[in-house]
């Protein structure tokens, strides 16, 4: 019984303190939402605030936007009314300066008009006058043929033969005039004709050989030459640098060399050597030094007797030493000094025949090719030691402009200069001067034309100078400026490979446009 008092006293107790708790949470929610109310009470007043606070801001920056637009309207206004004032006095001093223009061209249509009439007037008065001249021109006449006691026909015949008189005098003047310039011109073109003529002149010329053929008095003198073991034939190539050549050739030995010097004193070695019999290295030696001095004194005979043939005699010692050299320089078979020579002689007498310095145009020829003398010995061009031989020589510019221009280094500055290279080319270049047959300078002639008109655009070839220049006329329309110079270089480079020639051969590309057209 206690027991079911106890659970019903405490289930009465859970009860009431169940009802208890929830009575409190419902007072604690109730506070709860009176807070929150009150809350959003406060958040409203607070935004309701806040927007009259935006809404009386954003009124206040509308009225100043609208007052600073207000203000940039009205300035830019100003700026409108001010141009528009600019512009109307500008048309109104436009206008002004029209109005004067329109007064100065109304003054002008005035003084037209008057002047207009004037001339009218004038022309009148000059109609006028014409007649009073006409009578008076007919009194007058009247008066001068009583005076004269001629007609007007006779009077205007006597003129006519006056003047056919007169016109007959100054035609005889004009012929005389016309007769004195064509002797001049004659007497140029004479002169003309006289270079032209010599420049085709053509002598006989000796050609020299290459080797040398020294007779023996016997076969025997072979096996002396050669030596024990070839001792000797040893030795005296090595003296003398030039190629003994011993083969079945009875009673000869030829001597074989490129430089016609040592040629010449292993010639006269070797003679003079078959004739004294000694024959062994020591004696070579001597005789060999001995023999090139006789060959010195005999290029130096040779250079004094051609300067005194051409009446030279201030050359310096050291122009007339290597002037001899040329005795034994050859060029493509032609002796050098002869060469020299016989430029020399055809300048002196193309220089007599055209009135220039002649003394002048013998040394220049002289002297254009002596560098040759010194191309075995020194580098470079004959051209090239030549000219700088003679500059140290102190020749004059005459004679240096002569050797470089003969050449076409450099162009001719003298009328003697070109007589020079005239000579020169007629010496050297014209058929049988050197060593090829006729028929074989006209072949090259015209391999030289054949090479040159290979070439697409080409219209003409010409071989002119004696073979030592092609001219090649190009069409304008199919050979451009640029395609000319590398056509030049072609042919060049196909003449070098594929023809042998003395000296040089310049090529000249000609490309000429021309415009014609007739009035009629």
């Amino acid at each position: 019984m206690e027991n079911l008092i106890t659970i019903l006293a405490a289930a009465a107790a859970l009860i009431v303190g169940v009802f208890g708790g929830r009575a409190l949470e419902v007072r604690r929610l109730r506070a709860s939402k009176r807070t929150a109310e009150d809350e959003a009470t406060g958040i409203l007043d607070a935004a309701r605030t806040e927007a009259d606070n935006l809404r009386r801001a954003a009124e206040l920056e509308g009225r100043e936007e609208g007052y600073r637009l207000k203000q940039e309207l009205l300035e830019e206004a100003e700026q409108r009314r001010a141009e528009l004032d600019k512009t109307e006095k500008r048309l109104g001093e436009k206008e002004e300066g029209l109005e004067r223009k329109l007064d100065v061209l109304d003054q002008r249509q005035e003084r037209v008009a008057q002047r207009e009439e004037e001339a009218g007037q004038r022309r009148e008065e000059l109609k006028a006058g014409q007649e009073q001249l006409k009578g008076e021109r007919a009194q007058l006449t009247g008066r001068l043929e009583k005076i004269a006691g001629l007609t007007a026909k006779e009077a205007r015949d006597e003129l006519i033969s006056r003047i056919e008189d007169e016109a007959k005098a100054e035609a005889s003047r004009t012929v005389r005039d016309i007769r004195e310039r064509a002797r001049r011109e004659a007497e140029r073109e004479a002169r003309k004709i006289i270079a032209m003529s010599v420049q085709r002149l053509a002598v006989d010329h000796s050609s020299e050989i290459t080797v040398s053929v020294v007779p023996l008095p016997s076969d025997d003198m072979k096996g002396r030459i050669i030596g024990r073991e070839g001792r000797n034939i040893r030795s005296f190539e090595a003296a003398t640098g030039v190629d003994v050549v011993v083969d079945d050739t009875p009673e000869a030995v030829i001597l074989s060399s490129f430089d016609p010097i040592r040629r010449e004193v292993a010639r006269i070695a070797m003679e003079r050597l078959v004739v004294d019999g000694r024959i062994h290295p020591g004696r070579i030696e001597e005789v060999v030094e001995k023999a090139g001095g006789d060959v010195k004194g005999e290029m130096l005979e040779a250079a004094e007797e051609v300067l005194y043939d051409l009446g030279i005699h201030d050359l310096p010692d050291s122009l007339v030493d290597v002037l001899g050299n040329l005795k034994f320089r050859t060029s493509y078979g032609q002796n050098q000094l002869m060469h020299a020579r016989e430029v020399a002689l055809l300048a002196a007498n193309m220089a007599a025949e055209l009135g220039v310095d002649v003394d002048m145009c013998k040394r220049m020829a002289l002297l254009h090719d002596i560098g040759k003398g010194l191309t075995h010995m020194q580098e470079g061009s004959h051209v090239e030691i030549g000219y700088e031989l003679c500059k140290r020589a102190g020749e004059s510019d005459h004679v240096l402009n002569a050797i470089k221009a003969h050449h076409g280094e450099e162009p001719a500055r003298y009328p003697e200069t070109f007589l020079v290279t005239a000579a020169d080319a007629i010496s050297g270049a014209r058929p049988g001067a050197r060593r090829e047959s006729f028929e074989h300078y006209v072949k090259r002639l015209e391999k030289l034309e054949e090479i040159a008109r290979s070439y697409t655009g080409v219209s003409k070839v010409y071989a002119i100078q004696a073979g030592r220049e092609i001219r090649i006329m190009v069409m304008p329309e199919k050979v451009t400026d640029e395609e000319m110079a590398a056509l030049s270089e072609k042919t060049a480079s196909r003449i070098e490979e594929e023809l042998q020639y003395p000296g040089q051969i310049k090529v000249v590309v000609v490309r000429e446009t021309r415009a014609v057209n007739f009035a009629r």
